[in-house]
């Protein structure tokens, strides 16, 4: 009889942890569909504008040409050029192939004998790595940041909120021109520094969002229903800030492009990577404005224009879906 008892109690245990299994999943599986359908949602209403369409076609454009660069360039970027059998490196520009027929370069070359060409497709890597990983951390730290310090308030709200005030201080590019010097020319060190500035306007946004959010009815009801944290968090204040986060991101890749193409520009870029900021940046080494050679600065010119203006125009459908008044 005892046995009995003691294998119904064990029977009870399970079925209980069975049954708070499952209530897991299906939290989890309702918070994943509240998140696909807000996405879903956002979407749709970003891609119904025509300039943000095409602002996408561009940055998938270039995605496609950095991930396919080598099958894209004829040449390695930073293989010189020969002149015939000679085995001479060219020491001069070579001018487009649509200049002078007797070039077999698309965009010419530099004055060290690199093809413009593979160097422009090559530099899309460069600047869509800085781009793409820049708007991530930025939107992640600044919305965690943000809604942190909106939901709970109190003292982490002030320590929180004293950091962004602090870094609010440090201009943008300055601060990344000092912080590359003192750590050393590195694609990594520019991306780091980038990150550890750009986040701070997100999470003041994402901040102040939080604040109202959470003195509405339906964060009250989930507190009193004894939801934890988290799943307030998750499930009612993050879904509602996230075109917020969206908007910060895409403006992250514009802004990370330009911060990057000015630490390059001055020399501070990697040598062993090839950007468009470091190809402006040997141009104007090489005085190629005053010999003429603009094949060679405005090209990475029109790329960095395109890409930033692409960022600047999916952060405006991004404030558009944020503030409809503004359609």
């Amino acid at each position: 009889m005892a046995t009995q008892d003691k294998s119904s109690i064990f029977a009870d245990i399970d079925e209980g942890e069975v049954d708070q299994e499952d209530e897991n999943v299906d939290r989890w599986r309702r918070n994943l569909r509240l998140w696909r359908e807000t996405l879903a949602k956002q979407w749709r209403m970003l891609t119904d504008d025509l300039m943000v369409r095409l602002a996408m076609i561009t940055i998938a454009f270039f995605m496609i040409v950095a991930v396919f660069a080598p099958f894209i360039a004829p040449r390695g970027p930073l293989t010189r050029q020969y002149e015939g059998d000679a085995g001479i490196i060219i020491a001069d520009w070579v001018e487009p192939s649509f200049l002078s027929s007797e070039s077999e370069y698309l965009l010419g070359t530099t004055a060290e004998g690199f093809d413009i060409f593979s160097q422009l497709v090559y530099g899309s890597r460069a600047a869509l790595l800085v781009g793409l990983v820049a708007a991530v951390f930025t939107a992640g730290i600044g919305t965690l940041v943000g809604l942190t310090a909106g939901y709970y308030g109190g003292k982490i709200d002030d320590t929180l909120m004293r950091i962004v005030d602090f870094l609010y201080g440090m201009p943008l590019l300055p601060t990344v021109i000092i912080l590359v010097a003192l750590m050393g020319p590195s694609l990594w060190n520019i991306l780091f520094a980038i990150i550890v500035l750009q986040w701070r306007s997100t999470a003041r946004v994402i901040r102040s969002q939080a604040l109202s959010l959470r003195e509405r009815p339906f964060v009250k009801a989930a507190q009193v229903a004894g939801a934890s944290d988290w799943h307030i968090i998750s499930r009612h204040l993050a879904p509602n800030v996230l075109p917020l986060s969206f908007l910060y991101g895409a403006f992250a890749i514009a802004w990370a492009i330009l911060a990057e193409a000015g630490v390059s520009f001055i020399g501070l870029g990697d040598p062993n990577t090839v950007s468009w900021g470091t190809m402006l940046q040997s141009s104007r080494a090489y005085s190629a404005l005053d010999f003429g050679a603009w094949w060679w600065f405005i090209p990475p010119g029109i790329c960095i224009g395109l890409v930033v203006i692409s960022g600047f125009l999916i952060g405006r459908g991004y404030e558009e879906i944020t503030n409809p008044e503004l359609r």
